[in-house]
């Protein structure tokens, strides 16, 4: 079993579901829900199945490993594996994509059949899966930068031909944004072969760690990556596309959009810019923390005075993006653990509550805040969802958000504590735009025309249970997740050639030191 293609067949099982589902003969087109989920939790018994495989005591090592010539002519290799952070965000990816498929039971009708515009919609969602496990499991640059490129392709179908009234508008916006940063991002793939081994093997990740670049050329090179995995996080300046793209997409599409593929711009920064370019990297730091710090103040300030809860919820994601983006370039094992850590619990928090704001946009036919009011009397359960949800945004002790955040600012403090004492200014922020969200929506008198308003279902509650049982159990039980991802925070430290700071801690007279 050791050699079983794990990460291949991750790749494969999404994609003959997508394939069964617009395959499907006419008459069997009522099952197309039942099949879309079948396969997505098949996928996550899978990926159980593979982490019995992956060794955890040395998860900083790439496990799983899987490498065979592609394009030799042209030095691209069909090379996967994954380290503690990599499997990680697979995981939490499989894990959101059945609930979404839940959250979407009844969506998206059609007059040309009951499910055949959900068919649709589901298939470019486990054709989206399978793109996102082979971008978090590529070991290859060009691997990894045609899998970033046609990720594009099924969300801008699913916001563009799926979502609300603006959608074209909002699809096209967030085309342009991504393919402006990867055609930048294209020519510092070139650039970077150029400058390595060369060979069929000459893109493999593990060949161009270590190659000698010219100063000036590494930082040439690391701003074209950075600039396109900034697009994808998204990060202050260049994160317009988002609010609009969350807006107009389906509440579905949302989720896995800012859940899941905006990760894999930080986990570009983390995988590709630190390792291939850490003198570049080390340079830049001081711009990329003032970003990143003011990201997390403007996102927040920004998120309080959003009329649209969907726009709110993708303006906290800027700001919860610019602390792992923080964490990242603070250049500590505890920040950049505490930072991987954040973008599998922004992943839980964040795609619960586009969930939960999608449950009651299809319950009031609106997005507006001013739309609601009273709710806690009406739909009581709902109400209760939506609060754990929203302070775990908030990172409330007890819910896995606030170990994350904690870890990026006290491992951020020990090397650039100006940083971290303004970004703690976002955690105060936060409480504003969740507790005030929560205010306008579900407490007061009960509007008259919400009276009737139906509580979650069962449905509805297995598609939110998961996710709050998760923040729970990683909450008060952080152990195992850390163990994945503190090995591969070390290991990056060590690339950049810079000795750890330990937080500084004042116990019995005595206080931390460098590691």
């Amino acid at each position: 079993m050791s050699n079983f293609p794990w990460l291949t067949a991750l790749v494969v099982l999404p994609l003959v579901g997508a394939a069964a589902l617009w395959l499907l003969p006419a008459g069997a087109r009522v099952r197309a829900r039942t099949v879309a989920l079948g396969f997505a939790l098949a996928e996550v018994l899978l990926v159980v199945a593979a982490f019995t495989a992956f060794d955890t005591a040395d998860a900083a090592v790439h496990q799983l490993v899987e490498t065979a010539p592609w394009i030799p002519a042209l030095g691209v290799s069909w090379a996967l594996g994954v380290d503690g952070v990599g499997l990680a965000l697979i995981a939490m990816s499989v894990v959101l994509v059945p609930l979404v498929v839940l959250a979407a039971w009844r969506e998206q009708s059609s007059t040309d059949g009951p499910t055949d515009r959900l068919r649709h919609y589901l298939a470019l969602v486990l054709l989206l899966e399978a793109l996102i496990v082979l971008v978090f499991a590529a070991r290859d640059v060009f691997l990894f930068y045609v899998v970033f490129e046609a990720m594009l392709i099924p969300v801008y179908f699913m916001i563009g031909a799926f979502g609300g009234a603006q959608r074209r508008y909002a699809a096209v916006k967030f085309l342009l944004y991504s393919l402006a940063g990867g055609l930048v991002m294209l020519v510092g793939v070139i650039a970077l072969y150029l400058q390595g081994p060369g060979g069929p093997e000459g893109f493999l990740i593990e060949n161009l760690v270590g190659v000698d670049l010219d100063p000036t050329t590494e930082k040439w090179i690391f701003l074209s990556f950075f600039l396109a995995f900034a697009i994808k996080a998204p990060m202050f300046p260049v994160h317009t596309w988002l609010p609009d793209a969350a807006q107009q997409a389906p509440a579905g599409t949302s989720t896995l959009l800012v859940g899941v593929l905006d990760k894999v711009g930080t986990f570009g920064m983390l995988t590709l810019c630190l390792p291939l370019f850490p003198e570049a990297s080390r340079w830049a730091a001081p711009v990329i923390i003032v970003l990143a710090v003011v990201s997390i103040l403007y996102g927040a300030l920004l998120a309080i005075g959003q009329k649209d809860m969907m726009r709110l919820v993708a303006y906290t994601s800027v700001s919860h993006f610019g602390f792992i983006v923080l964490g990242i370039f603070a250049f500590t094992s505890t920040s950049i653990a505490g930072s991987s850590f954040y973008m599998v619990n922004h992943g839980l928090s964040t795609g619960a509550l586009f969930l939960l704001v999608g449950f009651l946009a299809a319950r009031r036919g609106s997005q507006q805040i001013v739309d609601f009011g009273g709710l806690q009397k009406v739909v009581p359960v709902l109400a209760g969802l939506f609060l754990v949800v929203g302070l775990s945004a908030l990172s409330l002790p007890g819910l896995s958000t606030f170990v994350s955040e904690f870890l990026v600012i006290v491992g951020t403090f020990a090397r650039h504590p100006a940083a971290a004492i303004v970004a703690t200014l976002g955690v105060v922020l936060a409480a504003v735009y969740v507790l005030w969200l929560y205010q306008r929506v579900f407490t007061g008198p009960v509007r008259p025309e919400l009276a009737g308003m139906s509580d979650v279902g069962a449905r509805e509650r297995w598609v939110i249970g998961p996710l709050v049982a998760l923040m729970l159990v990683l909450g008060f039980v952080p152990g195992p997740a850390l163990d994945l991802v503190r090995p591969p925070a070390q290991e990056s430290v060590s690339q950049l050639g810079l000795d750890d700071v330990a937080p500084t801690t004042t116990t019995a007279g005595t206080e931390g030191s460098d590691q």
